[in-house]
C-alpha cells in the first residue's frame, strides 16, 4: 500500500431519535458522514475517534472516490504515528457542516426548503454527543483513545468530561480551554465579513442562486494570517513583490503575501458553506467547559477519568502554549495522568497539520503505549 493509497470505508448514518441541543432545541432526523480506517477487533477496545477542526471533515486519511488526499493523512494510516494496522479509526463529519451531514444546505422537514440560517445553533458538546451516538453504532462501550487539533482539541477535551468512562486516552493538540477575547474578536470581524455581502441574503441564499463568495473569502484571509506565524510568513513571502503588476496602486495586489491569502480565500469559497463556516465559528466561541463552574477550570475538570496527552507548539499564537498549561495545571490540581509537550516549531497554528518529526514522534510513542494496553 502506497502512502496515498485509498484507505477509508465511507457510510452514511442515520439516526431517527432527535438530538437534545444545549439551544434547547430536539433536532433531527439527521445523519452523519462517517470514515472508518482499520479493522475493530474482537473485544471493540482499539477504536480511535479523530476530530475535525473547523474546515475539515470525516476524510481523515488516504484518498478519497474524488481523489481528495485526507487532511490528516501523515499522520494517520498503515505505519504511521496512528497505526491503521492496529487502531479502528473513526472521522466523524459535524452536525452542520458542509460535507454530508446535515447542515444548513439539506432541506428543511417543516418547510421543504434548504435550512440556510435556520439551521439551530450547534455546540462542541452537541457534537460530542453525537459522535457518542455513532460510537454506539459500531458497539463500541468504550474508545481507546479520542484526538483532536484545534477545535477538534476542544472536542477531545469535551469527549473527557461528558462521557467519562467512554474513553481511555485523550490527545489535545494545539488547543485551548476557551477562546481569548482577541480569538472571539477575530472571529467577529470574519462574521461580518460573511454577514454584509450583498449576496448573503440573511442566511438564505440559496433561494437566490447565489454565494456569499466574497464575505467568504476575506472571512478565509482572515482566518488564514492566524493560522501562520510572523517568522513562517516573513520567511516564505518577506516583502516580495509581484513584478507584473504596477507600483503606487491602493488597488491592484502588489507584494506574494496579498496574492497568497487572495488564492486561499478562493479556493476555500470554493468548496465551503457561508453558513457552514458561522456555525461552527460560533461553537468555538461558546466552548467554555469552566463557565457552568464559576470560570474555575479546575471544577470542570474534576469529573475526569481518563489519561491525557496535551501538546501545544511555541509559535502558536492563536491557540498559545499558555492555553494548554491552563488546561494541564487543572488536570494537576485534580491528581489526573497527564502529560504535556510544548513543541518548538516555526510554523504557527498549522504546525498540528504538519511533519515535524518531534511531534509525530511524540504521537507514534503514546498510540505505541495505547496498543499495547489494548492488547494486554
Amino acid at each position: 500500500m502506497t502512502a496515498h493509497a485509498p484507505l477509508g470505508t465511507p457510510h452514511r448514518i442515520p439516526f431517527d431519535a432527535p438530538l437534545p441541543l444545549r439551544s434547547g432545541t430536539l433536532f433531527g432526523p439527521y445523519h452523519l458522514m462517517v470514515e472508518t480506517y482499520g479493522q475493530l477487533n474482537a473485544e471493540k477496545s482499539n477504536a480511535v475517534l479523530v476530530c475535525h477542526a473547523l474546515n475539515a471533515s470525516h476524510h481523515v486519511a488516504g484518498v478519497d472516490e474524488q481523489g481528495n488526499l485526507g487532511w490528516w493523512d501523515n499522520l494517520i494510516g498503515p505505519g504511521k504515528p496512528l497505526d491503521t494496522d492496529r487502531f479502528f479509526v473513526i472521522g466523524v463529519n459535524n452536525l452542520g457542516s458542509c460535507f454530508g451531514s446535515t447542515g444548513p444546505m439539506h432541506p428543511n422537514p417543516a418547510t421543504g426548503r434548504a435550512w440556510g440560517a435556520d439551521f439551530p445553533v450547534v455546540t462542541v458538546e452537541d457534537w460530542v454527543d453525537a459522535q457518542a451516538r455513532v460510537v454506539d453504532h459500531f458497539g463500541i462501550a468504550q474508545l481507546a483513545a479520542v484526538l483532536g487539533g484545534s477545535l477538534g482539541g476542544m472536542q477531545a477535551l469535551s469527549w473527557s468530561l461528558r462521557h467519562p468512562r467512554r474513553l481511555r486516552h485523550c490527545l489535545a493538540i494545539a488547543t485551548a480551554p476557551s477562546l481569548s477575547a482577541q480569538n472571539l474578536a477575530f472571529n467577529e470581524v470574519a462574521r461580518r465579513a460573511i454577514v454584509t455581502d450583498p449576496d448573503f441574503h440573511g442566511g438564505h441564499y440559496y433561494a437566490h442562486g447565489v454565494l456569499p463568495a466574497r464575505g467568504l473569502k476575506v472571512a478565509r484571509m482572515l482566518g488564514h494570517i492566524t493560522y501562520l506565524s510572523d517568522d513562517v510568513m516573513d520567511a516564505k513571502f518577506g516583502r516580495e513583490r509581484r513584478a507584473e503588476t504596477p507600483l503606487f496602486s491602493t488597488q491592484e495586489v502588489e507584494f506574494q503575501i496579498e496574492s497568497y491569502l487572495r488564492h486561499q480565500g478562493d479556493k476555500f469559497a470554493g468548496y465551503f458553506d457561508a453558513n457552514s463556516y458561522l456555525l461552527i465559528q460560533r461553537a468555538l466561541d461558546y466552548f467554555d467547559p469552566a463557565a457552568e463552574f464559576d470560570g474555575d477550570l479546575a471544577r470542570a475538570f474534576a469529573r475526569a477519568q481518563c489519561k491525557y496527552l496535551v501538546a501545544s507548539f511555541t509559535t502558536d499564537w492563536r491557540f498559545s502554549p499558555a492555553r494548554s498549561r491552563e488546561i494541564v495545571q487543572a488536570l494537576l490540581d485534580n491528581n489526573r495522568d497527564v502529560s504535556y509537550a510544548e513543541i518548538d516549531a516555526p510554523h504557527g497554528h498549522d504546525a498540528f497539520l504538519l511533519d515535524d518529526p518531534r511531534y509525530h514522534q511524540l504521537l507514534r510513542h503514546r498510540f505505541h503505549q495505547i496498543a499495547g494496553e489494548v492488547q494486554a
